[in-house]
């Protein structure tokens, strides 16, 4: 008998039949029939695993490597087409946007909905209604309806009611795609919270970093297979190791932070202020030192080191490359600690992000790439407007006088 909390999934496969022309009408159907042939998807193929209640483990994989069919597969929305899948207790999940919302009613309405989907209670949505509602930061639009609401507030609400189900098993499928800082950091701490709770989550996310903070183990797929399971950082390696040497990742747009081959990755990446402090809040002008490290599993020749800083739109502000041998990085060097100051920052106002790559010294070969390596605000420190500070010495200029004129 499987515990609350526990998932088993045994040589569990799932395929589909895809057409090459969607039958809009009946007669679609019978003149066609002969002449559609079907092609079958083998999203998973023999996956098997096993989780204990109370851990958190994230599924990690190329875009269509059955990431969101495997967890389609946890909460039941499909079986699957052989072997078998088991998840002990509740279930909740939050695997696409609004899922389970209807446009017309309200946001209010759609909690109540949400609930007795999930099998809850109306009592007890109702008790918990005031704290979904301020998780989700809409007090002022749970009544209106949720086709007026962004992408974002489909988000909050979403998440808020998965978070608040009184659940075994949390089921999520990029949550933070969407959303800002401050929510996201709701959300984790929402996580933490129902882990400790000995809740077990299964996550899908490409923020690998992030991931790392909340589950220990990982199971990795390629090609609907099962190609690793074991400890989060071992996934991640392998994982990068997927993707060095694709210049176009498709996963970018579902959120991917980072990538390249690993054989030496940045690592402990902070900007701090003129005292020495980690700091994300800057004035124009202030001084700023970007700090990091470089760790190499085994010794290799100077990386190069490159360097974009972009505003919150993502337009490139500025950017730059350097080569690792001229901060001392030799032959044997596996480790090595690098920095770079800013003696007056040149930015005036707005939001940033710096993204940080190594690469051999031809540029081919991708080490490691951090496409969001860190964010940080800046403020006028007087009447500077704009995204750069336009140095320069204003000065007034004596005018001539005037020449006479001598009438005749």
């Amino acid at each position: 008998m499987i515990q609350p909390g526990e998932i088993a999934a045994d040589h569990a496969s799932r395929h589909f039949k895809v057409y090459p022309r969607e039958a809009r009408r009946l007669k679609d159907v019978v003149v066609a029939r002969r002449r559609s042939q079907s092609t079958e998807v083998r999203a998973l193929r023999d996956v098997s695993f096993h989780v204990e209640p109370g851990s958190a483990i994230w599924l990690v994989g190329r875009n269509g490597s059955g990431k969101t069919t495997l967890l389609r597969l946890l909460s039941g929305i499909i079986k699957p087409t052989s072997g078998h899948v088991d998840v002990g207790g509740r279930v909740g999940s939050l695997l696409e946007l609004g899922a389970g919302f209807h446009p017309d009613l309200t946001g209010r309405e759609n909690v109540f909905l949400n609930g007795s989907i999930h099998g809850l209670k109306r009592a007890y949505v109702r008790e918990q209604l005031d704290e979904i509602v301020a998780f989700a930061g809409l007090e002022t639009f749970i009544d209106l309806p949720v086709r007026t609401y962004s992408s974002g507030m489909y988000m909050r609400l979403g998440f808020a009611i998965a978070a608040h189900i009184d659940a075994d098993v949390l089921l999520l499928d990029e949550v933070f795609a969407v959303g800002d800082e401050q929510f996201q950091r709701k959300c984790f701490g929402k996580i933490f919270e129902f882990k400790q709770g000995g809740g077990t989550i299964v996550f899908v996310s490409h923020d690998a970093a992030a991931v790392e903070r909340l589950c220990d183990r990982a199971v990795l797929l390629r090609d609907g297979c099962v190609a690793f399971d074991g400890p989060t950082h071992d996934a991640i390696v392998r994982y990068r190791q997927q993707l060095a040497g694709d210049a176009d990742l498709a996963e970018r747009g579902a959120g991917l932070k980072e990538w390249g081959s690993g054989e030496v990755r940045m690592d402990q990446v902070e900007l701090v202020g003129p005292d020495g402090a980690p700091r994300t809040q800057f004035l124009a002008g202030e001084p700023l030192t970007l700090r990091f490290r470089l760790v190499a599993a085994q010794a290799i020749a100077p990386p190069r080191l490159s360097l974009e800083l972009r505003d919150a739109s993502g337009l490139l502000v500025a950017g730059s490359g350097h080569s690792t041998a001229e901060l001392g990085w030799e032959e044997e060097t596996t480790e090595l600690a690098a920095r770079f100051e800013v003696d007056q920052l040149p930015l005036a106002d707005g939001r940033f992000h710096l993204r940080l790559g190594l690469t051999d010294e031809t540029g081919e070969r991708l080490y490691h790439w951090l496409d969001d390596a860190l964010a940080f605000v800046v403020y006028p420190a007087g009447e500077e407007r704009g995204v750069v500070r336009l140095e320069g010495r204003w000065s007034g200029e004596e005018i001539g006088a005037p020449t006479e004129t001598v009438a005749t």
